[in-house]
């Protein structure tokens, strides 16, 4: 009896590894072609419940505040102009101070006219028997909108890349005279990957801004564009798009509708080219937006990328501004004779000025209320119909204590101005535990009084348990998106950056991405490479938020990501 008793043992051993073998073999079967996020995803949920389970989280009593519901004030957020870097000094008495676009007031090769206006005040120019001189303040053309049609910094004249801005600053009443059309040649673009501008052409028989559009509506194109608010290239490609569906009419329905549909697939929009450029070696893009200035300088771009030019030349336009004298408007005026000299143009070429000289542009330069009007119409639309849900985490920890705490709570006050009705948002802060201060809700006037009474309630002490926070608020945000799943998640971190308790980065990385939520870091004296890290995971922004910049940054941030 011994005997078939053993052979029954061996047969039981034997189907059971049959039945491993079997096992085995669909997994891997059913594990074919995924990748390791989404493998990932398959047990996010369990991973992530099981890390909040661990947490020592407890929920505040909400707080009313008192809202404020006048519109944000773009002056009062903007720094003092010293923030901003003068690349030329004057060098006489009497100068023209003129605010330059960055690509060419910068150094390198982005220093064109930091060099061509240090030789015109090294030249000796006189103006009715005055030495005169230029100081040359680098600053980027949206930002550089922002102070003269606020009034908080008006120079005597100004170069933004397009004509666009110009036509902005007219609108705000400032008083605008176009000296000079152009002081240097450069056009915006569409950046694309070869391989899919060759299928484009395959397809469409020709790559433009229309086929583009197209492609995007049919989401076969993955593109990513700039901050029309703060970016030259953006608020072109933004008026381009919108004139390839109604060229008749940029605002009308038949537009509206075209950009929508466009929107809905664009998977991605940049509060700076640099957030841009680092989200296309990701891989995640088939094409963004650049200046072929930047494009001709780019290494990395040679050989891999087509440039599709598209919009409004970008040709450095100069305008003098306000009630100024008339040897000040014809120091302007010798200026820009100066700058357009032979050799002067033979330098900017060096640098990448002056390329795709044969490129018309077939759209118009539109006056100031329509660009006005079609940003905010970017502002309305950009979501295309997905809200957007947001949990703001803020660290609260003893690092935090004094100034830091003080401008966190400043930036998210003024900065909720921006966050929109339409969306949704939750409020958590920790140390060395997670406070849920508010659960998400929709930013009703209900929900803002509610929140602005978490932001100052705050308090400092503890440790710094950020990712415990990032965890409570990936758990929220999956909590409201199986109830709302059509909902956009996105969270914002505000912090110094220095992790002491808790998860660590390595914890939560997977998971983050897994379940694909940006998170957008905002630092306070902070250790920002620790922050850069966070945001890394899925291309998001981080913010180095200094003392004196912090609301309006943070007022730029929201206004593109909510």
């Amino acid at each position: 009896m011994a005997k078939p008793r053993k052979f029954a043992l061996v047969s039981v051993f034997l189907l059971a590894i049959v039945f491993a073998l079997v096992y085995w073999g669909i997994s891997l079967t059913s594990n074919l072609g995924k990748t390791k996020a989404e493998l990932s995803s398959e047990n996010a949920e369990k991973r992530l419940n099981r890390l909040f389970s661990d947490l020592s989280v407890s929920s505040a009593e909400p707080v009313k505040g008192q809202i404020d519901l006048d519109p944000a004030d773009v002056a009062e957020a903007l720094p003092d102009i010293s923030k901003f870097p003068v690349t030329v000094d004057n060098t006489t008495g009497f100068y023209v101070e003129i605010f330059s676009s960055t690509e060419k007031s910068g150094s390198g090769v982005d220093g064109w006219l930091t060099e061509v206006a240090a030789e015109f005040n090294r030249a000796g120019i006189e103006v009715n028997g005055q030495a005169a001189s230029v100081k040359v303040r680098n600053i980027a053309s949206g930002t550089a909108t922002d102070y003269i049609a606020s009034g908080k910094y008006i120079p005597d004249a100004f170069t933004p890349s397009n004509e666009l801005w110009g036509e902005m600053v007219k609108a705000s009443g400032v008083r605008t005279e176009l000296v000079a059309k152009r002081l240097a040649g450069n056009v915006p673009g569409i950046v694309i990957a070869k391989a899919k501008y060759d299928a484009l052409v395959e397809k469409y028989g020709a790559v433009n801004v229309k086929t583009v559009t197209e492609a995007i509506a049919g989401n076969e194109f993955a593109m990513g564009y700039t901050d029309p608010f703060a970016s030259s290239t953006g608020l072109n490609f933004l008026l381009t798009a919108l004139d390839s569906f109604d060229s008749s009419n940029l605002l009308g329905e038949k537009a509206v509708a075209g950009f929508e549909k466009f929107q809905a697939n664009v998977p991605f929009i940049a509060s700076t080219t640099i957030q841009m450029r680092d989200a296309a070696k990701s891989g995640m893009l088939d094409g963004f937006v650049l200046e072929y200035q930047t494009y001709i300088n780019a290494a990395d771009l040679k050989g891999g990328y087509v440039f599709t030019p598209f919009g409004v030349r970008h040709d450095s336009p100069l305008y003098a501004l306000g009630d100024l004298p008339p040897e000040k408007v014809e120091l302007i005026k010798r200026f820009a004779d100066f700058v357009q000299q032979e050799q002067y143009q033979q330098a900017a070429e060096k640098l990448g000025f002056n390329g795709l000289e044969e490129y018309t542009p077939e759209l118009a330069v539109p006056d100031g209320a329509l660009l006005s009007a079609a940003q905010k119409l970017w502002k309305e639309k950009k979501n295309a119909g997905k809200p957007i849900v947001a949990v703001f985490v803020a660290d609260v920890s003893g690092s935090m204590d004094g100034e830091p705490l003080n401008r966190l709570k400043e930036s998210l006050l003024k900065g909720q101005k921006y966050l929109g009705r339409d969306n949704s948002i939750g409020f958590v802060s920790y140390s060395s535990d997670v406070t849920i201060h508010l659960p998400i809700g929709k930013y009703d006037t209900n929900q803002q009084s509610m929140f602005v009474g978490a932001v100052n309630s705050l308090q400092s002490g503890g440790g710094t348990a950020t990712f415990d926070g990032i965890v409570v608020a990936l758990k929220m945000l999956q909590d409201e998106l199986r109830v709302n799943p059509n909902g956009k998640p996105v969270i914002f971190v505000l912090s110094d950056g220095e992790t002491n308790e808790g998860y660590s980065l390595n914890d939560v990385k997977d998971l983050v991405e897994a379940y694909k939520v940006p998170i957008y870091t905002i630092g306070y004296n902070a250790n920002i490479k620790a922050l850069q890290s966070i945001s890394g995971i899925n291309e998001a922004a981080s913010i180095n938020a200094d003392t004196d910049d912090v609301v309006y940054k943070i007022g730029n941030l929201f206004n593109v990501q909510m």
